[in-house]
């Protein structure tokens, strides 16, 4: 929209000062036709902006000229609360609002705030997904984030681990989770939770619902989160873990000769743990359960027995 950009035109200049048109028009990605026709615009306003001539030339206000035109849309306030993640605010579609958010913040800023926020913005990155973790493809996530702001009803075809896999579901919305790089949606009736990169299919309804006045996003999922750990780690191995080793969850931590340290570590299943602690090598030795211990037992002597035998392959 024109007015749009004629505030974002007069806000560029505002906080970083002479542009040239080529610029603007970059920023604002635009022709610079355009750009030039906005300028215009933006005097016959009676905005005091200069257009120098040259290499050095560009578009400056007069010195010591600011604008009060700084008010938030309603998109760009929920942005806002993204600014940290510009990468899932795209996600959402909400890329371009939360640019021009950050612009109008950024302009009301006094200059000695606002060179702070320059010094953070190029000092700090969030990345939050893992390394090794895929990007997930979430299509339905623009969908998903509609209805949430809406309270609109979504009937879906939802894919979970357990038969039957692909089931149909009727969702009320309450919000979305993003969570070391995967989005949740938590809806009700429940509420319960569901990964939107699972959902096969989406129908958008016109159908309101009501969004619970008590529901508390934050308090949910944390809730949510202890009974996933509880329910996850329903067995517990007692471990030596030598000297300088640590596991982040483990319990019951008791110093012994040597530096070596006794722990109580939660696990989540006899095979999930045999992988986990042979991962650790000599660092960890398990001493209950028995069957975990022997389990470990018997995988170092078959890998000692195929190692063992490694040079008997190479002469083949």
């Amino acid at each position: 929209m024109k007015a749009g950009r004629l505030v974002s035109i007069l806000l560029l200049l505002q906080t970083r000062g002479r542009m040239t048109a080529a610029q603007l028009a970059e920023e604002l990605e635009v022709s610079v036709r355009t750009v030039y026709r906005d300028v215009e615009a933006l005097g016959a306003a009676g905005v005091p902006l200069y257009g120098d001539a040259g290499h050095a030339g560009g578009y400056r206000l007069l010195d010591g000229y600011r604008t009060r035109l700084t008010g938030l849309t309603a998109d760009e306030a929920e942005a806002l609360f993204l600014a940290g993640a510009p990468g899932p605010a795209a996600e959402l579609g909400l890329g371009s609002v939360l640019a021009a958010a950050q612009l109008k913040v950024r302009a009301a800023l006094p200059a000695e705030l606002r060179a702070h926020a320059d010094r953070v913005s190029g000092r700090f990155h969030l990345d939050a997904p893992g390394w090794y973790a895929q990007a997930e493809q979430t299509p339905h996530l623009s969908a998903v984030a509609d209805a949430v702001w809406n309270n609109r009803v979504l009937h879906i075809v939802y894919r979970r681990w357990r038969t039957p896999t692909d089931v149909e579901r009727r969702l009320e919305p309450y919000g979305l989770v993003l969570k070391a790089g995967r989005w949740y949606v938590v809806a009700g009736p429940g509420p319960r939770t569901f990964r939107v990169d699972q959902i096969l299919e989406l129908t958008a309804s016109d159908e309101e619902f009501e969004r619970p006045g008590q529901f508390d996003l934050a308090g949910y999922w944390a809730a949510y989160q202890r009974d996933f750990h509880e329910r996850l780690y329903q067995g517990e191995a007692v471990v030596r873990l030598a000297p300088g080793v640590r596991i982040a969850r483990a319990v019951n931590i008791r110093e012994e000769t040597g530096g070596w340290t006794l722990a109580t570590v939660p696990v989540e299943s006899t095979d999930h743990a045999l992988g986990e602690f042979l991962r650790m090598g000599a660092d960890v030795e398990v001493l209950e359960p028995p069957e975990l211990r022997e389990r470990l037992a018997a995988t170092v002597a078959r890998l000692a027995e195929m190692y063992g035998n490694s040079g008997a392959h190479g002469g083949h």
